[in-house]
């Protein structure tokens, strides 16, 4: 798909092509932004596509396509090649550096092994007890030879010295993809890509003796009536406001993600069961303590609440099962009321 739309761009029918896809925008209310442009561009080139489906799924139940959605959109269905590329090229560059600089080592070690040589005859030459005129050529000789020595080194140095500079500069590069590839574009937080990373790592030292792990689904309350309110553009802002407040109390060892939607995910290791519903109530209460304002208008959006599902994980339970008893105490606390939060534990006694 990806291969069609880079082929009719460049070709006669591309004017034509981008007509559609705006024209499509318009119809479906959608910011001509760059990214919807390019899923657009997708969709109007091959409708009945994986990506032409899903928009249309979301267009049938009248889904609001928020940034958030088309973020989500381009991760399901658009290729990262961007990214690719980069990652590519860092790696391709980093690969010429080091075989320049293995040439330049072992280009050192040869002059080091004729300098050898030399030393080796000049040696010979005086133990013979050579005349004056033979003594002198012996002496220019050793002369001669380490200067290009010298000048040798000098060059190998001035290699490492910027070998290392690129080095650091490609090191820079890399570790700015990754965190690209880890990180969700709207609201900075880690994405669901690095949330399942994060949990195995954690699930492992957990399981391996090393404490408690603990998963929270946190869920914002009546969003889509709040975008359906104030507008997508405001909802975004909430869903940043609300990334905002889980950044300052997800810090390592604490690990926070945008789990999707206008749902997010914490994992808590080492932690026990009182220290991580006393951290939840805390965001609980920062967040339906601030009285959000929009800020084209400064109108008051009122407060913005957040429901969540709270699980340990047990001895040998997988991913699925440590969320879906997580995700089942979410939804209590959504059908008692909202505003709260439920742990998995209680739920049998609860019923």
């Amino acid at each position: 798909m990806a291969e069609d739309v880079e082929t009719t761009i460049r070709g006669p029918q591309a004017y034509s092509l981008a007509a559609r896809a705006l024209q499509l925008m318009q119809e479906a209310q959608v910011w001509p932004t760059a990214l919807n442009y390019e899923l657009w561009l997708h969709y109007a080139r091959q409708p009945d596509g994986k990506l032409g489906r899903a928009i249309q799924d979301l267009l049938e139940f009248k889904t609001p396509i928020t940034e958030a959605v088309s973020e989500q959109l381009a991760a399901d269905h658009l290729p990262r090649g961007g990214l690719q590329d980069q990652i590519k090229d860092a790696s391709e560059a980093l690969g010429r550096e080091l075989a320049a600089v293995s040439q330049a080592v072992e280009a050192a070690q040869r002059n080091q092994a004729a300098y050898g040589k030399t030393l080796e005859g000049a040696s010979q030459g005086l133990t013979a007890g050579a005349e004056a005129p033979a003594f002198k050529a012996l002496v220019d000789t050793l002369a001669a030879a380490t200067k290009k020595v010298q000048s040798h080194s000098k060059t190998l140095e001035q290699r490492l010295a910027a070998t290392t500079t690129e080095v650091d500069v490609l090191r820079n590069r890399l570790e700015e993809a990754r965190r690209d590839a880890t990180t969700d574009g709207l609201t900075q937080l880690s994405n669901r890509k690095s949330f399942d990373e994060h949990f195995e790592r954690l699930r492992g030292l957990s399981q391996n003796g090393r404490g408690p792990l603990t998963l929270a689904l946190l869920d914002i309350d009546h969003f889509k009536k709040f975008n359906d309110t104030w507008g997508h553009q405001t909802g975004d802002q909430v869903l940043r406001f609300v990334a905002s407040v889980l950044a300052r109390h997800g810090k390592s060892p604490r690990f926070a993600a945008r789990y999707g939607g206008e749902e997010f995910a914490m994992l808590f290791a080492g932690e026990n069961p009182v220290q991580v519903m006393s951290a939840l109530e805390t965001i609980r209460e920062e967040i339906a303590g601030r009285v959000l304002k929009r800020r084209s208008t400064n109108e008051d959006l009122g407060a913005v609440t957040i429901s969540m599902g709270v699980a340990v994980l047990r001895t040998g339970e997988k991913c699925a099962s440590l969320t879906e008893r997580a995700d089942a105490a979410l939804y209590s606390s959504k059908r008692n009321g909202r505003n709260r939060v439920s742990n998995a534990e209680s739920l049998p006694a609860a019923a």
